[in-house]
């Protein structure tokens, strides 16, 4: 066994050597490298996917360390996905990442290719400047969000983003740090799922939460497709 075959040796008995090694030619853009960024960057990053982009032009802040498990005290001041690159690749050797220190709409303009983007950051019209790029490129992408201990995910595909949400600069309430890893991880899941080939349910609007008694519950909605 190759070292890399090593490394990925649980990901190969769920799908073989032969899709694990496709992975490798898989690039993949992360959109914010803040609370669902840095769960998804360690989620995806020692996966084996072979190319990263990591786009977030904020800096670590002391009162954000909480829910963005990437970053420890004494990070503050760095940028975020500058740091976010450093520990992927340190845990990865197979993976590459590239830092863009910018906002979503000067990196749509580099007209880059990708497999698959994925949204992570924290308000509406940045999501929607993603899903106007992806719908115009025909691009597939997975949105997430969250908020106090509820969030939602889907895999856009056909649906538009900007039909079902209504587009404000609302700032979202308090958030409770597993609810931000749990939406990054079924983000991450999906990712994974379709970058290997596997079924993926697309256009379906998934919403978790705990209600009032403390009830763990899962609804999904059917999207309107274009």
């Amino acid at each position: 066994m190759n070292e890399a075959h090593e490394y990925f040796n649980r990901q190969i008995k769920l799908w073989g050597e032969a899709t694990q090694d496709s992975l490798a030619s898989k690039k993949v853009a992360i959109i914010g490298s803040g609370g669902l960024g840095c769960s998804l960057g360690i989620a995806l990053g020692a996966s084996g996917i072979g190319e990263f982009s990591f786009v977030d032009f904020d800096e670590v802040g002391v009162h954000n360390i909480h829910r963005q498990i990437g970053f420890k005290v004494g990070d503050d001041g760095k940028y975020k996905s500058e740091v976010l690159k450093e520990l992927v690749e340190s845990r990865c050797p197979y993976t590459k990442v590239t830092t863009y220190t910018e906002g979503f709409e000067d990196f749509a303009k580099r007209n880059l290719e990708f497999d698959l983007i994925i949204d992570a950051t924290d308000n509406l019209p940045t999501r929607a400047a993603i899903n106007e790029y992806c719908m115009s490129k025909n691009q597939p992408w997975i949105y997430g969000s969250v908020e106090e201990f509820h969030g939602q995910v889907c895999f856009f595909e056909e649906a538009s983003y900007e039909a079902v949400f209504q587009i404000n600069d609302r700032k979202p309430n308090g958030i409770a740090c597993p609810i931000v890893m749990h939406i990054a991880s079924l983000q991450a899941n999906l990712a994974i799922r379709y970058l290997t080939g596997l079924s993926v349910k697309k256009d379906v609007l998934y919403y978790i939460s705990f209600n009032e008694e403390g009830e763990y519950t899962t609804k999904k909605f059917n999207l309107p497709k274009q």
